[in-house]
């Protein structure tokens, strides 16, 4: 089958089972677990921008937080999950919270109306303080699946973690493209950065290679569609 045809394969969200249970990466990069009407996001990284503004001086448009949270919004109204699982990272920094618009925390409070929320700490925000609503984890089960912020090398089946910001890159007919993206092997999936500023890092880095060392898919984010890439047609940057 040749390249172009094989990047015609596409959904709007792609559906996987891992350690026996059914996964929808949504095209938004949150991930939908039906049976448990559970939606997870990570590395949403709210208030970044007055994070570089405060320390150091360095002025971003003050409007991630709010790009990422109607995005967010987006994802909720449309599947309208029971509980909600933030997988770390979800602030900028341990002050983040302290910064937000007044708007931006009504939003965050709408979002959290009437379901579970969870925040699992990240490295960026793990000495967040109460104050914005949900309850605060390391980890939560679900059903066979444990979350986590970062991915450890030795996990077992069944992980799903972010941290890494996984992108991918495909070069076709002279042109590249690079996208936030799923990655998995079939035993344990890495999440995309939701967040509007979080920016990404290269499947084909070393970081992902302890994590995969037999090869994973790649689930690149498109225009209202997931792409399905092995790693033999992704390219470094």
């Amino acid at each position: 089958m040749a390249q172009s045809q094989r990047l015609e394969k596409t959904v709007k969200g792609t559906d996987l089972s891992l350690a026996g249970e059914a996964l929808s990466l949504d095209r938004s990069g949150a991930l939908w677990l039906p049976e448990h009407r559970t939606l997870v996001v990570s590395d949403l990284h709210l208030e970044k921008g007055s994070a570089y503004a405060s320390r150091s001086g360095q002025f971003l448009p003050p409007y991630d937080t709010r790009e990422t949270l109607g995005q967010l919004h987006e994802a909720v109204q449309r599947l309208d999950p029971a509980c909600v699982v933030a997988l770390g990272d979800s602030f900028h920094d341990a002050r983040g919270p302290e910064r937000m618009e007044p708007g931006d925390r009504a939003m965050v409070a709408a979002l959290q109306e009437g379901r579970d929320w969870v925040w699992i700490a990240g490295n960026h925000d793990a000495a967040v303080s109460e104050g914005v609503g949900g309850r605060y984890c390391e980890t939560v089960s679900v059903g066979g699946l444990t979350l986590r912020h970062e991915p450890l090398a030795g996990a077992a089946a069944g992980e799903v973690a972010g941290h890494l910001h996984p992108c991918g890159k495909v070069s076709m007919r002279g042109r590249s493209v690079r996208r936030r993206c799923f990655i998995s092997d079939g035993h344990r999936l890495v999440m995309p950065a939701f967040g509007a500023y979080a920016g990404g890092l290269n499947v084909r880095d070393a970081a992902f290679e302890p994590l995969f060392p037999k090869g994973f898919t790649a689930y690149l984010l498109g225009d209202g569609r997931v792409f399905a890439i092995g790693k033999s047609m992704l390219g470094r940057d």
